[in-house]
């Protein structure tokens, strides 16, 4: 996949050239041998691979792979993989047709260790849910994993939360999800994104046509960002989680809030724990609480809202007929 290599000069990190060696395929016969039997020759032609793939690159193989071979969710969480550890797992991963969901939390795998996952994930036809959370991926590994989605018609979630991307990261992946249709859950959490990532993700939303599930906690989402990710909701279709947990929406951001929940009819869970609201801010969302028969379940502490505010959001409720909040 040349253009997944192909980065900006300016950054430090050097992404390997496209590895020639070649993902040797399994081979067995399915006509004359039992399901058992099958399953037993996928399992040993994995490992295989991955064993011949580690000593070949220098690597210590990660003996939680080898203990799992016929579990469709494989965790490497926090096992310290690495780039090269990842090119091992790679190789071994490319025909596999057993693992579904792969985990791959805090591995340091950087731009590179993502670049060769993202190569295997060509060829790869089995692993429909990724986490790649905290592994210092930046604005390298956003492209690299916004050149992947580009073509993607397979990988249904994706975790990218603590990777540092930052604004001039995630217009990237921003990009190549306007329209997408096969993501339903995107985890970009705790990435620093301000007002021009808030604008970036805005912008995707409102034309995005398949995600249900949407975390953007621990950001730094306000004003600009906030009001753009709040005009996305009139206009998207899909989505029904959505976590803002940890942002600054204060006073702007919840009237804007407001006054999408008066359009949205998707929506059905909202957290906006820990983002400066009063009761004056939760005057101006229930604007919207009055109109809304979709959202039940709306997540508000710890903020600071008093008696006050509490009465004024549960009058809002009662009065609404047709609300569906169920409270927390």
């Amino acid at each position: 996949m040349e253009d997944v290599a192909v980065l900006d000069q300016t950054e430090d990190e050097e992404l390997p050239p496209q590895d020639q060696d070649g993902d040797p395929g399994d081979e067995w016969d399915t006509d004359l041998e039992t399901d058992d039997a099958t399953s037993r020759r996928q399992s040993l032609s994995r490992a295989e691979l991955y064993l011949q793939a580690c000593q070949e690159i220098g690597v210590h193989p990660v003996s939680s792979f080898l203990r799992n071979l016929n579990e469709t969710s494989l965790n490497l969480n926090h096992y310290g993989v690495g780039p090269l550890g990842a090119k091992a797992l790679a190789r071994a991963l490319g025909e596999d047709r057993v693992i579904t969901h792969l985990e791959l939390e805090d591995n340091t795998l950087g731009a590179t260790g993502t670049h060769y996952l993202m190569e295997m994930l060509i060829l790869n036809n089995s692993i429909e849910s990724l986490n790649l959370s905290n592994n210092q991926l930046q604005r390298k590994g956003a492209k690299i994993v916004s050149t992947m989605l580009a073509d993607n018609y397979k990988i249904k979630s994706i975790k990218l939360s603590g990777n540092e991307f930052g604004d001039s990261a995630i217009k990237y992946i921003a990009e190549v999800l306007k329209g997408d249709y096969v993501v339903t859950e995107l985890d970009l959490s705790n990435n620093k994104f301000y007002d021009a990532g808030g604008e970036y993700l805005g912008h995707m939303l409102g034309s995005n046509l398949g995600i249900e599930d949407l975390n953007l906690s621990w950001n730094h989402l306000s004003m600009r960002g906030a009001a753009a990710v709040c005009a996305a909701l009139k206009l998207n279709s899909t989505l029904k989680h959505l976590h803002l947990s940890w942002n600054g929406f204060g006073h702007f951001g919840t009237e804007k809030l407001g006054q999408a929940l008066k359009q949205n009819s998707t929506l059905v869970l909202l957290d906006l724990s820990c983002n400066h609201i009063d009761d004056e801010a939760v005057t101006l969302l229930c604007q919207g609480l009055a109109a809304n028969n979709t959202l039940r379940v709306l997540k508000l502490s710890p903020n600071p809202i008093t008696n006050v505010g509490a009465l004024t959001l549960l009058t809002t409720v009662k009065n609404n007929k047709n609300s569906a909040v169920e409270g927390d």
